[in-house]
């Protein structure tokens, strides 16, 4: 029984960026985590430490910003797939190129003003071989959070259950969500602005009875807006809010006071996708 060299990669991982756009006097802001990760003929390097047809990660990150100068950033998902393409065409010895930006949103306060927005992260992850690209967008950290219209009931109970059954609960969660495009071709900035409305608004609108019922409904609102998108997976922690017993102090508490866990916490996870959309390449 032989031992071989497996699937493998290499890349540079969260180049930190800014990138001014100075057009006019209306100034706008990207600020990004890049990273980049190829994949080809490189099993030399691996084998026989011959470094002979590898691009350096150090190259890698110059060119990030080398091609923030030369062309602008725009989206992330337009700027990771200018990258993808660079690094496919331009090396020899790379199959695959795989690029992903993590963008962090400032809100304008004035024309060249800004205000660093909090935990929430757009997403974009771009995989092209030269044949075929592949565009994932997505978000992060989006908080949200309904003070009724929710409901847990009628689940199992074994000798181990002492969570009691509600008819109205608070419903928080911070959405992670990755959604894959059918082409490389769109207005990113437009759909993800549209995907991010219809995720706001399915949460906000369906009445809930129980967190995975939630989860279908972002899903399936989301892909009714966006016809060009194949699937959409979300990852939904169940960020608990438990009311307080105050009878020790001799008050009742009808749903006004709790106090918010942020651990242990149910993680409900989950595919919508349309049922004739052709297969992602890779795990994304």
């Amino acid at each position: 029984m032989g031992i071989v060299l497996g699937p493998n990669s290499y890349g540079k991982a969260e180049v930190r960026l800014v990138h001014v756009d100075r057009v006019g006097d209306r100034h706008a802001v990207r600020d990004l985590d890049v990273g980049t990760a190829l994949a080809g003929d490189l099993e030399a390097t691996h084998l026989t430490g011959d470094n002979s047809r590898v691009l350096p990660t150090d190259s890698q990150k110059n060119t990030v910003y080398a091609f923030a100068r030369r062309h602008g950033v725009g989206s992330p998902e337009a700027f990771a797939l200018l990258l993808a393409s660079h690094f496919v065409d331009s090396q020899e010895a790379v199959r695959q190129a795989r690029v992903s930006v993590r963008e962090h949103p400032w809100q304008r306060l004035g024309p060249h003003s800004f205000q660093r927005g909090g935990g929430e992260v757009r997403t974009a992850d771009v995989s092209h071989d030269g044949a075929r690209t592949q565009v994932v967008s997505g978000i992060s950290g989006l908080v949200l959070m309904n003070t009724t219209n929710s409901e847990f009931h009628g689940y199992v109970r074994d000798e181990y259950t002492t969570l009691p059954e509600t008819t109205d609960r608070i419903l928080a969660t911070a959405v992670d969500a990755r959604w894959r495009h059918l082409d490389a071709d769109a207005d990113w900035d437009t759909a993800y602005g549209q995907v991010r409305s219809a995720l706001v608004a399915a949460f906000v609108e369906t009445y809930s009875r129980s967190l995975q019922q939630t989860l279908y409904e972002m899903g399936r609102r989301v892909l009714d807006t966006r016809e060009d998108l194949a699937e959409i997976r979300l990852s939904l922690p169940n960020r608990h809010h438990l009311p307080v017993d105050l009878s020790p102090f001799g008050l009742d508490n009808p749903n006004r006071v709790f106090v918010a866990t942020d651990r242990p916490y149910g993680l409900i996870e989950g595919t919508v996708c349309r049922d004739d959309a052709p297969p992602g390449t890779g795990d994304w």
